[in-house]
């Protein structure tokens, strides 16, 4: 009942969060949950993985990142979002992965090199922007122009020779023998938790798993399994974020944005035992 009563709470914060304008500040959260400040924080953070106001953050970022698609002018897609000011606004664009106004114009200006190079699992879709590697997706030829175009509506993404582009060669080798460490520049793209949840999976060690609830509990954030589990079906990196050492409290493979089968495989090469489709976890390790 109180786990119940606790979950209704932080539901009508979280909406509350994201339909007042402005966000509701702490103590006003708190005194609508009959809780002091600090308890509330602590039973939000636990709940959802991120602070009211970072949680408020990435709402207005997600947001910002829609109505600049379809607003004509910046400023009304800004103030559309929830900000109150410019300064804010472009105060988290370094989440947002660019500034709004690149936003506004699909990612103009902006240049994405990709190829489709072969790897033991199958084709490999790679692309680099200046910053780092922005994509490793297991799809063919034919759809990786048209999954980059998607996120990036108007850049320039432009197709090149996997000989002649930086890193391809160590992301592969990373499909091929995942042991290997995977030291690469990443230009990573996502809300606040994602990226939480995708930093946290770049420490779990080859040739070790961990399940969505201990990922949670390692985020200090025990009840958003969920949202962590969400958060790792839409990585984009493939491998270099090692979504696929994530399996279920029982060990059993779970759902993999890129196929069972290749989850399994990569988990085999790491040395892992699947069985029945059950990881056998090493004797050291602990869910």
């Amino acid at each position: 009942m109180k786990n119940t009563l606790q979950a209704m709470r932080i539901e009508r914060a979280c909406r509350s969060i994201e339909t007042r304008e402005p966000a509701p500040s702490l103590s006003e959260l708190a005194q609508e949950a009959g809780l002091s400040p600090a308890h509330f924080q602590r039973v939000f953070v636990a709940a959802v993985g991120v602070s009211p106001k970072a949680y408020g953050v990435a709402h207005r970022q997600r947001r910002l990142r829609n109505t600049l698609r379809t607003s004509a002018r910046v400023t009304d897609a800004i103030y559309d979002a929830g900000y109150s000011t410019h300064s804010s606004a472009y105060r988290d664009s370094e989440a947002l992965g660019m500034a709004p106004g690149k936003i506004n114009k699909g990612g103009v200006n902006e240049t994405i090199q990709y190829c489709v190079t072969r790897s033991s699992l199958g084709p490999l879709l790679v692309g680099i922007t200046p910053k780092g590697i922005c994509a490793v997706e297991f799809t063919s030829t034919k759809q990786a122009r048209e999954s980059l175009q998607q996120r990036f509506p108007k850049a320039l993404v432009e197709k090149a020779n996997p000989r002649k582009m930086r890193w391809v060669k160590d992301v592969v080798a990373c499909v091929d023998n995942p042991l290997l460490p995977a030291d690469l520049p990443l230009d990573i793209r996502g809300t606040a938790f994602q990226i939480r949840v995708w930093r946290e999976l770049r420490k779990i060690p080859a040739g070790s798993t961990e399940s969505y609830a201990g990922l949670a509990r390692r985020l200090g954030a025990p009840n958003s399994t969920r949202a962590v589990a969400r958060a790792c079906a839409t990585n984009e990196l493939s491998v270099v974020i090692p979504c696929h050492r994530v399996v279920a409290s029982s060990g059993k493979l779970t759902g993999y944005r890129w196929g069972l089968d290749r989850k399994r495989k990569l988990l085999k090469r790491e040395g892992l035992t699947v069985t029945n489709d059950v990881v056998t976890q090493p004797a050291n390790q602990t869910r």
